[in-house]
């Protein structure tokens, strides 16, 4: 029967060297015994040994491992069994690029407690599955595994998978851009929480996804207080989400033109501890729409490419902001000229001319401004903004009023006679 001192040695060893502490666990996993002891060493060891394949980003073995540990895992008390097998699917979030895999391992898991007849933790498995199509953009799979797991919570009334459930599908549609049925889910999941317990971090993940739907809707003021409920949810729980509501404050700041309240946000005591270089983007995106400088702002998003496109919902944002940000400096830069070259206005904002062009088009077919592209001559013709007679508008609804009244007239003459 093993030891507890091999455990101990096991993990002694893997604080240096993971690869040599793998023979000692597979030692403990393979050694006879079926009393309580010899099972919790199994157990320690099996998870132990996950942990190093995920260090050592060996994600073969950890789904061989999953596989292989069926035969343990069934010894053990159901809830414990739950606990476990998610852990071990979630080590693989840690090891890069191993998403089809991780799914694949889901469903085979899935598979087996069906066999197994283990309803809540296939439940728990599919919800992760959902996730997981989410991550890998497989909307369609997601919404069909979300439409058939609601039924069944729904009929076993588990309000807390629900939850997770009714916010995956918030989140799945959200992302297939269809706002009205997100916000119904999300609606949905809240009506849920109400009636049970809700933990801390499932309610920072509703706030957030609530943050996230009014900010689509321009209302950043809500948006902005939903993200701090959200920070200070994360925060209090080491979750390392809290940078992505932090960032989320931060653009919904910028996007109320209230970029000097940002410093006072980053010297609260929560934000203190989230301060790195995804937090210097977002300032240097505010200093840029600050000054209202084009030049700064393509600046911060050449210098933190991969801190603001990684994040879709920073990126759509800013997409809009600096769509606005370069009409504001293009009707700044027109407003003295009747008539001026395109290759001027290019200059002076020190965008290419073919950018340019694209974006006056665009504005003039959005009646943002008042003109027309001569584009023999290379330039922007532009029209003085004259008053509206009204006068044509006034002669059709009187004319539309006389019409009523002779009709109504013509009723009442008809009854008479």
């Amino acid at each position: 029967m093993p030891s507890i001192a091999s455990i101990a040695q096991a993990e002694e060893i893997q604080k240096t060297s993971p690869e040599q502490a793998i023979p000692l666990y597979q030692g403990i996993l393979a050694a006879a015994g079926t009393d309580a002891n010899a099972r919790n060493e199994q157990e320690a060891a099996l998870l132990k040994l996950a942990q190093c394949y995920r260090d050592l980003h060996r994600p073969n073995e950890l789904a061989a491992l999953i596989h292989d540990s069926r035969t343990l895992i069934t010894s053990i008390p159901k809830a414990k069994t739950a606990k476990i097998i998610r852990t071990l699917i979630d080590y693989f979030s840690e090891i890069p690029n191993t998403l089809p895999l991780q799914i694949e391992v889901c469903k085979q898991t899935i598979e087996w407690t069906i066999q197994e007849k283990r309803i809540f933790l296939k439940q728990a498995l599919e919800t992760r599955l959902i996730a997981l199509y989410l991550d890998n953009k497989m909307y369609s799979d997601s919404l069909a595994l979300v439409a058939t797991l609601l039924k069944e919570l729904k009929k076993l009334d588990d309000k807390m998978v629900l939850v997770e459930v009714q916010l995956l599908e918030s989140r799945v549609c959200h992302a297939l851009r269809n706002l009205p049925k997100a916000r119904a889910a999300l609606t949905s999941a809240r009506t849920s929480a109400n009636s049970i317990y809700c933990p801390p971090l499932l309610q920072a993940a509703l706030d957030m996804q609530s943050g996230i739907l009014h900010a689509e809707e321009k209302d950043y003021k809500t948006a902005f207080s939903y993200f701090y409920e959200t920070l200070e949810g994360y925060s209090s729980l080491e979750d390392p989400r809290a940078i992505s509501a932090l960032k989320y404050m931060l653009l919904c700041k910028v996007m109320l033109n209230l970029s000097e309240d940002i410093q006072a946000i980053l010297n609260s005591k929560v934000a203190l501890k989230y301060r790195g270089i995804e937090v210097e983007a977002m300032k240097a995106i505010a200093a840029a729409h600050q000054n209202r400088s084009l030049q700064e702002f393509e600046q911060a998003l050449t210098t933190y490419r991969e801190e603001l496109d990684n994040d879709p919902i920073i990126k759509s944002h800013l997409a809009s902001l600096y769509d606005k940000l370069l009409e504001q400096n293009l009707i700044r830069v027109i407003e003295p000229f009747s008539r001026v070259e395109i290759s001027h206005i290019a200059e002076i904002i020190k965008l290419p001319a073919q950018h340019v062009e694209v974006k006056l088009s665009q504005m003039i077919l959005d009646k943002t401004l008042l003109g027309v592209l001569d584009q023999g001559a290379g330039c922007l013709v532009v029209f003085e903004d004259t008053p509206v007679d009204k006068t044509y508008d006034s002669a059709l609804d009187t004319m539309k009023n006389m019409a009523n009244v002779v009709e109504s007239l013509y009723e009442k003459a008809s009854k008479l006679t």
